[in-house]
């Protein structure tokens, strides 16, 4: 019997998805310094896509060059950067998979050091509760509508570069982030008396650039944090409200974002998942993509049967072992890499830069030990 997770999945828009596989929105650190994707990029998301999963959503791909959140990221603000797109959409269309850009703008998660010596953006004047955290100036309402539109335009280059989809990134405390949550959104003008508005107005700007250039099935997905652990923080009943709106929205896929398919609400006493909590508003109106910690077939098998998820996202085992999907599928389960051997990176075709943090990283993976005496 063919797992469910394996079949096939059609999406609202008439767009389907070969299995219900996705690769997560995985950060590489690995592009040019001017966002354009490097050869080890491609090769990356190339031999990724090969193996058979049945999508991959890129690295978060910055909006405006004050949106970009890393250095070494993917750049889709200019169409200066429409060739490197087209090569990650054909690296992963030509070896079999559905390409999603995931878009996005970091805000205040940026820094001066990434942005040249510029100052980080967001809703208001706040800084992140972190050490080191740089202040970051209020945007403007006129400069709000301009980075609303700049999603837009990120959009129109993905639709030209040829990828299949884009997944706005709403969640891990970034722009849109930002404008939802009361720490980091103190406005008195609209956009602080309704902090859903940013998230609603974004997504209606991609919709209405997709309707005007792509095809029918183009897919539009948007990427959420459950809830915040911020004082203040949005809760989870506020976001559920936002989703609730979401789902009426003729979006592709909601794409939550956990640590663990099954954690708990911070909130909830009775222990209820993160999860079903979403499961249940959304009400199968559009698809759920559930994510954390599906490393085994076992797990994803229980994540499956939970009824809460359509599609299943995978970071970390992916990118750690490029035929991870392959060996679930033929029963070799056995062969999947528990442990990262330091002189494997060539034949994983990992880039040099997410490599390096893959080493240094506690809790990505075991790290094999050398047995080296000399």
């Amino acid at each position: 019997m063919t797992e469910i997770w394996q079949q096939p999945l059609t999406l609202p828009n008439g767009a389907t998805l070969k299995n219900r596989i996705m690769m997560a929105p995985m950060t590489t650190y690995s592009s040019e310094t001017n966002g354009d994707a490097s050869d080890q990029e491609i090769a990356y998301y190339a031999r990724r896509a090969k193996s058979g999963i049945g999508a991959v959503i890129t690295a978060c791909a910055y909006i405006q060059p004050q949106g970009a959140g890393f250095i070494y990221s993917i750049g889709a603000e200019s169409d200066d950067r429409l060739p490197s797109l087209k090569r990650i959409a054909s690296a992963i269309k030509d070896n079999g998979s559905t390409a999603i850009l995931q878009i996005f703008h970091a805000g205040r998660q940026s820094n001066s050091r990434v942005l040249n010596g510029g100052t980080p953006v967001s809703a208001s004047a706040v800084a992140y509760p972190r050490d080191g955290a740089e202040t970051p100036r209020e945007l403007t309402s006129d400069e709000i509508e301009e980075t609303i539109r700049a999603f837009g335009e990120a959009t129109r280059r993905a639709i030209e570069a040829g990828f299949d989809g884009v997944e706005i990134h709403g969640a891990n405390t970034y722009l849109i982030h930002q404008f939802f949550s009361p720490h980091s959104n103190r406005r008195d003008d609209k956009w602080g008396q309704d902090r859903a508005a940013f998230s609603l107005a974004v997504t209606a700007e991609v919709k209405r650039v997709v309707a005007e250039l792509a095809t029918d099935n183009f897919i539009i997905g948007y990427r959420f944090s459950p809830e915040e652990n911020t004082n203040p923080g949005f809760t989870i009943e506020e976001k559920l409200q936002l989703i609730d709106k979401l789902a009426d929205e003729n979006l592709d896929y909601l794409h939550i974002s956990l640590g663990q398919f099954f954690d708990a609400s911070y909130s909830d006493e009775e222990g209820t998942s993160r999860i079903e909590h979403f499961a249940k508003v959304i009400n199968g109106r559009t698809p759920l993509v559930g994510v954390g910690s599906l490393n085994t077939k076992q797990e994803i098998d229980q994540a499956a049967s939970s009824g809460y998820a359509e599609l299943f996202a995978i970071g970390r085992s992916i990118v750690t072992d490029p035929e991870w999907y392959p060996k679930l599928v033929d029963g070799q389960e056995d062969l999947l890499l528990t442990e990262i051997d330091p002189t494997n990176q060539d034949a994983l075709d990992i880039p040099d830069q997410l490599w390096e943090k893959i080493l240094s990283v506690t809790g990505w993976f075991p790290v094999k030990q050398s047995t080296d005496k000399r």
